[in-house]
């Protein structure tokens, strides 16, 4: 076994997640600074996009679905689902539920065997489902 470390461009960088598609693409959240990372293991080449919400949205969980990054922002009340779409460098997002708590804190997300996402809510104690709907293609 070789362990052999990777140095990321921003030295404040604080990892929280992450995942690997099905290219062999490292996708990690860069909470510290509100930004998704990308890190190719075959090039070396690191890239980072500001979160939607910010550099103060603090990105936790993370999986890769389909080719697509979601994360949720952590610091943005409530919480937001934040998909990424690789090909086009595009975002979306959308309100997490959290009930009467102001905060909802998703810590895990994993993919379903459907194409969907399972989300831990930590500060809820609640276990929340998310199923996408198939997008229509373009004619």
């Amino acid at each position: 076994m070789e362990l052999t470390e990777v140095k990321l461009p921003n030295g404040q960088t604080t990892v929280r997640r992450l995942d690997i598609d099905d290219n062999g693409i490292i996708w990690y959240v860069n909470s510290s600074q509100g930004r998704l990372g990308r890190y190719d293991p075959k090039t070396g080449e690191i890239k980072e996009w500001a979160s939607p919400s910010g550099p103060k949205s603090h990105p936790y969980a993370l999986a890769v679905v389909d080719g697509n990054v979601w994360y949720n922002e952590s610091g943005k009340r409530p919480d937001t689902l934040v998909r990424f779409d690789p090909a086009t460098e595009t975002f979306q997002s959308w309100p997490i539920p959290s009930g009467d708590v102001h905060a909802g804190i998703v810590r895990h997300m994993r993919p379903t065997k459907e194409g969907g996402l399972v989300l831990h809510q930590s500060s809820t104690n609640r276990i929340i489902r998310a199923d996408m709907k198939p997008q229509a293609k373009a004619k």
